[in-house]
């Protein structure tokens, strides 16, 4: 099968496009047939060495993919059944085929194309947790949400406005702004004319924000807690600036404040928030409510140019590769 490696750590210019071995499908797994493939900014840190999961090198990146199950490990339940098309959170999915847990393949409804479903399973689970495990979002809060053109501050905007959250999105230019307002935000602060944390203040009347999803971390972080309302959250969920600096917990008491952090994993969430994460989600996307912007399609031989285009930070939506 064809598959992109990188046999050391370093830029967009270490993916490769290789021929190898298909995987064993193993007990508790099944083997995918990739019709879409999701790229995220933690594939970039991954091919750098930064991530929480070490390469192994030569190593493959991808954490997620969609297609149609091609075998069935030994022990899988009979939920999980060959052609079904499926969503699955799992590593080197920059391939053809690829291996994942029976535990974390979501079988797609009908009315989700193999695009969406790539994009569904981090995108939309992590701003579906963000919003509903790491915080209980009700009617009346107001959410900031950084990088709100991207794939999960999208979905981020749309979900918390199901909730009847308040939406309050920040970018990094006009085109973005249109697209998040397009998309519900009530708000959008451009952070690179405005200093968004007293535009926020501005916005809410001197109250505050109720809740900060912030993925960008250095740039943003101190700003972010300087605009949370009393009792107000801000959760950290990525990176993409660099790590903020040590934080003096003593700030918190300030306004009884708290800040916490999230990966997306189902020993986190435990299977049973895991599951109703995806029904809701689902929900949503039926009724209209939540809608995956495909921002880009690329070859799989082409995934550095995938690469460099995020982390050019003119990406909007989600990022696909097709084998």
């Amino acid at each position: 099968m064809k598959a992109i490696q990188f046999d050391r750590l370093g830029g967009a210019e270490v993916l490769k496009l290789v021929e190898t071995a298909i995987p064993e499908v193993r007990p508790g797994t099944v083997l995918v047939k990739n019709h879409a493939i999701g790229v995220n900014f933690a594939d970039t840190l991954f091919r750098q060495g930064q991530y929480a999961m070490a390469p192994k090198l030569p190593d493959t990146p991808g954490f997620e993919s969609a297609g149609v199950i091609e075998k069935v490990g030994d022990g899988v339940g009979a939920e999980l059944r060959l052609g079904m098309r499926v969503a699955a959170i799992g590593v080197q999915a920059y391939a053809e085929y690829s291996l994942a847990r029976a535990s974390t393949v979501i079988p797609l409804p009908d009315f989700v194309s193999f695009e969406e479903g790539a994009a569904f399973p981090i995108q939309v689970l992590t701003a579906w947790h963000l919003l509903h495990s790491c915080h209980q979002t009700r009617a009346g809060e107001t959410v900031v949400v950084h990088s709100a053109a991207g794939g999960v501050g999208l979905s981020a905007i749309q979900i918390a406005k199901a909730a009847g959250a308040r939406v309050i999105g920040t970018v990094s230019s006009e085109s973005k702004a249109s697209l998040a307002r397009e998309y519900g935000a009530d708000e959008v602060i451009n952070y690179a004319t405005s200093d968004f944390s007293a535009e926020v203040m501005k916005l809410t009347g001197r109250r505050g924000a109720d809740l900060v999803l912030d993925a960008v971390g250095k740039p943003t972080f101190e700003k972010g807690l300087a605009c949370l309302a009393p009792m107000g959250h801000l959760v950290l969920y990525g990176r993409a600036g660099g790590p903020p600096e040590p934080l003096n917990v003593f700030r918190l008491f300030e306004k009884s404040t708290k800040v916490s952090g999230f990966m997306l994993n189902q020993a986190h969430t435990g299977a049973e928030r895991w599951r109703r994460g995806i029904d809701d989600s689902f929900r949503l996307m039926k009724e209209g409510k939540l809608r995956l912007l495909i921002g880009k399609t690329f070859p799989l031989a082409n995934a550095a140019e995938a690469h460099r285009f995020m982390e050019s930070r003119a990406s909007v939506g989600k990022l696909i590769l097709k084998p």
